[in-house]
C-alpha cells in the first residue's frame, strides 16, 4: 500500500488569498508614493520642485516722468501685473524718461536691444516711419473705441507690426487717454490768422497740419513742456487733457484752455518689445505679456475717463481757468490742411498710403454706425 502526503482542501484558497493581499499592498504603497510626490508644493520658479525654470529680468524705458499720473503709472502697473501672473519668472524694471535713455530715445534703445522694452507714443517716430502717427492718433481720426476696434479686429495690429518689423520691434497697444484737449494758449484764437507764426508744441501729423495752417509746430518732450511754455520757447502747448495738464500746472502759466482736441481724438500709447528678447521667452510668458498689455490698454482708458472729469471741474471751479471752444472756421481750416497733408503723404509714400487706406476705410464704416449710436445718444442726452 503506497502512502501519499495529505494536503488540506483549503490550502489553495489561502495561497490565492495571500497573493491577492500582496498585490493590493504593493499597489497601495505605490499609489501613496505617487500621491505624496504630487502633493508637495513646488518651489517658486521650479517644475515640480526639482527642475528650475528660467527667470527673466527686463528693463523697460519710457517717455514719461517716473510715476507720472496715467502715462507713467501704466508701465509700472504692467510690470506688477506681469510679475504676479508669472510668479516672478518675468521681472520688469521700469525706468522713467532720462533715467537710462532720453524721453524720445525709447524707440532706438529698444530697437538696438540695449533694453528689452519701452512705453511711449508711436507718433514720436514720424521721422523714421511716416505712417507711425496712425498708431497714436491723427487729426480728425478715430476715437479710442474705434481705434481699438481697428487695431484688434480690423487689421491695424498686423499693419503696425509690419512697419515696425524692419526695426526689430514688436508693438502692442499700451493705453489710451481718450479725446484730448486742444491746448493751452496765451492769446485768444478767434480766427485762423491768430495762429500765424504761433509756436506751439504739437507732435505727429497734428504738428504738420498746424504748420500747414500757418503755425510753427515744435516737438518737445513732456518733461520740458512747462519751462518751455513759461519761458516763451513756445507760445502754446498741447499735452494730454485735464488729468495730466492739471498735474503739470499749465493753468499757472497759460491763460486759455481750448477744446476740442482735433489733433488727437483717440491717442493710443504703445508697448514696444525687442524682437529677440520676446522670442527668447517661453510661450506661456509671451502670452502673459500679451494679456497684460491688453489689460493695461483698457485700464488706462478707464482711469482717464474718471480722472479727467474731476480734473476739469477743479481747473474750472478752483483755478478759474478760461475754457474756450475753437471757432468753427479755425477747425475747418485745420480739417482742410489735414486732408492736404494726408493726400501728399499717400501720394509719395506707399507704406503710408497702405496704412492710411486701411485706417480711413475702417473709420468711414465706423462713422455710419456711431452716427446712429453714440453720437445720436449724446445729442439727445445732453439736451
Amino acid at each position: 500500500m503506497s502512502s501519499s502526503r495529505y494536503s488540506p482542501w483549503w490550502m489553495p484558497a489561502v495561497c490565492i488569498l495571500l497573493l491577492l493581499v500582496c498585490i493590493v499592498l504593493f499597489y497601495s504603497l505605490a499609489f501613496k508614493t505617487v500621491t505624496r510626490n504630487m502633493s508637495v508644493s513646488p518651489i517658486a520658479g521650479t517644475d515640480s520642485g526639482l527642475m528650475p525654470k528660467t527667470a527673466y529680468t527686463w528693463n523697460l524705458v519710457t517717455s514719461w516722468p517716473e510715476n507720472f499720473p496715467g502715462l507713467g503709472t501704466a508701465p509700472e502697473n504692467f510690470a506688477k501685473l506681469v510679475n504676479e501672473m508669472s510668479h516672478g519668472r518675468l521681472v520688469i524694471d521700469v525706468h522713467g524718461a532720462n533715467a537710462i535713455v532720453p524721453a524720445l530715445g525709447v524707440f532706438d534703445a529698444v530697437s538696438s536691444g540695449s533694453v528689452e522694452m519701452g512705453h511711449s507714443a508711436a507718433y514720436y517716430w514720424k521721422g523714421k516711419i511716416a505712417a507711425s502717427p496712425f498708431f497714436t492718433s491723427v487729426p480728425f481720426g478715430m476715437n479710442a473705441q474705434e481705434y481699438n476696434g481697428w487695431l484688434h479686429y480690423g487689421g491695424g495690429l498686423a499693419l503696425w507690426r509690419e512697419i515696425y518689423a524692419p526695426f526689430n520691434l514688436i508693438p502692442f497697444a499700451g493705453g489710451n487717454t481718450g479725446v484730448q484737449m486742444g491746448g493751452w494758449f496765451n492769446k485768444e484764437i478767434n480766427t485762423i490768422d491768430d495762429i500765424r507764426e504761433l509756436k506751439m508744441r504739437i507732435p505727429g501729423l497734428g504738428g504738420e497740419v498746424f504748420s500747414r495752417a500757418g503755425g510753427v509746430a515744435v516737438n518737445i518732450a513732456g518733461s520740458e513742456l512747462y519751462t518751455s511754455l513759461q519761458s516763451g520757447v513756445v507760445d502754446a502747448a498741447e499735452w494730454v487733457g485735464p488729468y495730466n495738464d492739471l498735474a503739470f500746472g499749465f493753468h499757472q502759466i497759460a491763460k486759455y484752455y481750448y477744446y476740442p482736441g482735433w489733433q488727437e481724438p483717440g491717442p493710443a500709447l504703445e508697448f514696444i518689445i525687442n524682437k529677440q528678447a520676446y522670442e527668447q521667452l517661453p510661450i506661456d510668458l509671451q502670452k502673459i505679456v500679451e494679456v497684460a498689455t491688453r489689460a493695461i490698454n483698457q485700464d488706462m482708458m478707464d482711469e482717464y475717463s474718471q480722472r479727467s472729469a474731476g480734473a476739469l471741474k477743479e481747473l474750472r471751479d478752483v483755478h478759474d481757468v478760461d475754457i474756450r471752444v475753437f471757432p468753427k472756421d479755425v477747425l475747418a481750416a485745420y480739417r482742410e490742411a489735414a486732408i492736404s497733408v494726408y493726400n501728399e503723404y499717400a501720394k509719395n509714400d506707399p507704406v503710408f498710403n497702405k496704412v492710411y487706406t486701411s485706417y480711413f476705410s475702417y473709420l468711414y464704416a465706423a462713422k455710419e454706425y456711431s452716427e446712429i449710436s453714440e453720437q445720436a445718444y449724446y445729442e439727445n442726452r445732453n439736451r
